[in-house]
């Protein structure tokens, strides 16, 4: 039997579907996440310090009154996740200085009342290459393509189908050892978003599911390899990699966007 918990019903398959009070909830968790990332966009430049990057996240988390959820998850101690060129995700912010030229992507997930926004996007670090912006236009319409696809009565394959397919056709690969999750008062759970797949498989999409789609595409080949430092993930070719993100919710008519910039900042290049 269906457990109902919070404005959650729990089905079978351990997925869970929610009601109005949790839209809400994942609203302004959502929001928060965005702002966050339109807050840094201006600070996104040549010779900046990743460390102080992420403490400018930080702050900015904090006087909201919100707290970044990677922040002591399973032993990281920052706030955002900062990963350069060909580093795939999960790059640790650090020391080390942007450079011109460089494609960057900081990915964050805020808390409020329990609510877990989860977003990520790609910048641009002054004038970059041809190849690099290409990269990183398509990988943003793969994961559009993605959402679009998100509707009820639709599958998780149809997802992972519009992924690989508009990134294929570019000659780009798609990740595989990482994918999209579902998200709520939890920040990891079912289900998975593999973002790539075969039409009208996986698991059938209803209203109230919550979860991230977040491609990553490869200039490259798609294989990647995590550091001894056992997060930063990059690709084995070193090829360039991009990624952006977005919590969606299911809803009656096809999928809401949680994370959408407030300041209209989803795509690069951002006026600020």
């Amino acid at each position: 039997m269906d457990a109902l918990v919070e404005d959650i019903r729990i089905e079978g398959d351990g997925v869970k579907l929610h009601g109005p009070a949790a839209f809400e909830g994942m609203r302004a968790a959502g929001r928060l996440a965005a702002s966050a990332l339109d807050m840094i966009a201006p600070y996104v430049v040549p010779g900046a310090v990743t460390r102080e990057l992420d403490d400018r996240i930080y702050e900015f988390v904090r006087a909201a009154g919100s707290v970044a959820a990677t922040v002591f998850y399973r032993g990281y101690s920052h706030s955002s996740c900062i990963s350069i060129n060909h580093v795939v995700c999960h790059g640790i912010p650090s020391a080390k200085k942007l450079a011109k030229g460089d494609i960057v992507n900081i990915d964050i997930t805020t808390i409020i009342d329990g609510w877990h926004g989860d977003t990520s996007r790609m910048f641009l670090v002054g004038d970059v290459s041809v190849k690099a912006r290409r990269l990183v236009d398509i990988t943003y319409e793969c994961m559009m393509l993605g959402i679009e696809a998100a509707k009820p009565g639709a599958h998780l394959g149809d997802i992972g189908h519009a992924i690989q397919s508009h990134a294929e056709s570019q000659r780009c690969s798609v990740v595989r050892d990482f994918c999209g999750h579902g998200l709520g008062r939890r920040f990891h759970e079912e289900p998975s978003v593999v973002h790539a797949g075969k039409p009208g498989t996986g698991t059938l999409l209803r209203p109230g599911m919550f979860f991230t789609i977040e491609p990553m595409i490869n200039l490259g080949k798609e294989g990647v390899k995590v550091l001894s430092d056992g997060w930063t993930a990059v690709t084995r070719d070193r090829q360039l990699s991009a990624q952006f993100e977005h919590s969606i919710g299911i809803t009656e008519e096809g999928a809401e966007i949680f994370t959408s910039s407030p300041k209209g900042l989803d795509h690069p290049p951002y006026a600020v």
